[in-house]
């Protein structure tokens, strides 16, 4: 029997993240069940940092964040793991109150972010129909989702621990204060960062659930129009919440920001989903789709209040929850990956602006599903 100080079930960037800081205290082995890291979510996010998404503690997490990829550690990445990339909310007349009130979130944030009229918005994005009002973050970062991915990996596996692909989990037993994997390796602190599957993995462990809720996110990738130079634009989401945009290698991501209720696997866009997308495009720009390039889907694990989790099961000895990072799971990271680190060693609560009560998950348990 194999044993780890601590065991991380989960190769995407929750798990990844987490497992860098833990090696620093003991030995970890991480098992991911895909043959890849990040295959269901992480690799499949548009990876960006911004503050138009999330509550106050998904913003306060990203603020936490902030520093990590605008300095990046030294050796982390011998390419920058984030870029600079502005974030524009607009809408119409209707949308003015909604508009309003998340500028007031934002602007607690970074005073740089503040509204703009229509002029303005015209200039930033051209082809934008008719906007009335909107939010501009010029603080955004595009970040580099595999660079992240592979540099967390790395570093996990520079001091001392190992990442196993394509290990999926069987069996999972407590026995001597221990957790049991497989009967292979056994660990007295188990982290769950499982994502869409994080409630069948607690389920393996006779954990109780905390009400997990997997969705699929839609893009589709289309050509701007010949001529047309898209590369400054920003990052474009429609203050209604259907609709967001965003120029990448000379093309454009679209989606309808769909939250599709769907079952843990590996999500594929659906023809209704795929249309809608093109129809938001065409609906709140001037552009035309003639060609869809390409399409994937991917999924965003939602707990009933959404905002992430981490902290051990009251009624599991050594189980450690990390999961419901919804789409804040690559822009929080670094801060979630500080918050497993003190909760697991007793340090001190790393992240001013967000409460242990807020993070922790007995605040989900014996509470209806609200997703």
């Amino acid at each position: 029997m194999e044993r780890a100080d601590f065991l991380v079930i989960g190769g995407g960037i929750a798990g990844l993240s987490a497992a860098a800081r833990l090696v620093r205290h003991g030995k970890v082995i991480v098992l991911e069940g895909e043959e890849g890291l990040g295959y269901h979510s992480s690799g499949r996010s548009v990876s960006f940092s911004h503050y138009g998404i999330g509550n106050t503690a998904v913003r306060a997490l990203t603020a936490h964040s902030r520093p990590f990829f605008e300095a990046q550690p030294e050796g982390f990445c011998n390419t920058p793991i984030a870029r600079p990339f502005a974030t524009l909310y607009f809408g119409g007349e209707d949308d003015l109150a909604a508009l309003a009130k998340l500028e007031t979130a934002m602007t607690a944030f970074a005073a740089t972010i503040g509204g703009v009229g229509p002029e303005e918005m015209t200039r930033l994005c051209p082809v934008l129909r008719d906007p009335a009002r909107g939010v501009y973050d010029p603080t955004g970062l595009k970040l580099d989702a595999d660079a992240l991915l592979q540099s967390y990996a790395r570093q996990v596996r520079t001091e001392g621990g190992e990442i196993r692909t394509g290990a999926r989990i069987g069996r999972i037993e407590r026995r001597n204060a221990n957790w049991v994997i497989n009967e292979s390796c056994e660990t007295p602190i188990l982290v769950n960062a499982a994502g869409a599957w994080g409630d069948e993995v607690a389920a393996l462990a006779g954990v109780d659930p905390l009400g997990l809720a997997p969705k699929r996110r839609t893009i589709i990738v289309v050509d701007p129009p010949a001529g047309m130079d898209a590369a400054a634009w920003p990052f474009v989401h429609s203050a209604a919440g259907d609709f967001y945009m965003l120029p990448e290698a000379g093309q454009l991501l679209v989606s309808p920001v769909d939250e599709v209720p769907a079952e843990p696997g590996d999500a594929q866009p659906d023809d209704y989903d795929i249309a809608y997308a093109a129809d938001r495009l065409e609906h709140y720009t001037t552009l035309k789709v003639s060609r869809i390039a390409h399409r994937w889907a991917g999924l965003r694990t939602f707990t009933a209040d959404r905002t992430p989790t981490a902290g051990f099961a009251p009624d599991a000895p050594g189980f450690f929850w990390l999961v419901g990072q919804g789409g804040y799971g690559l822009q929080t990271a670094p801060a979630m990956a500080e918050i497993v680190e003190a909760l697991v060693t007793g340090a001190a609560w790393p992240v001013p602006g967000v409460e242990p009560a807020q993070i922790q998950p007995e605040r989900l348990l014996n509470r209806p599903e609200t997703c």
